[in-house]
């Protein structure tokens, strides 16, 4: 991952990490995500990052949300 690029997501259920991704694509900001999760136990996280200058406004929007 490039250094621009930080977390402002983290979750273990997959739902919420397409729900946070439409909000951010209705936003106009990109986002990526990084599973973590293992395969088999399904324990970990799934990861969304965004741009660095995205970082403040794509916080501001998932709070909103109350997610």
């Amino acid at each position: 991952m490039e250094k621009d690029w930080q977390r402002v997501y983290a979750t273990n259920q997959t739902y919420l990490v397409q729900i946070v991704q439409g909000i951010l694509l209705e936003e106009g900001i990109k986002s990526v995500v990084i599973n973590k999760q293992d395969a088999m136990y399904m324990f970990g996280e799934i990861e969304i990052y965004v741009q660095r200058e995205n970082v403040l406004r794509a916080s501001h929007l998932i709070k909103r949300s109350e997610l």
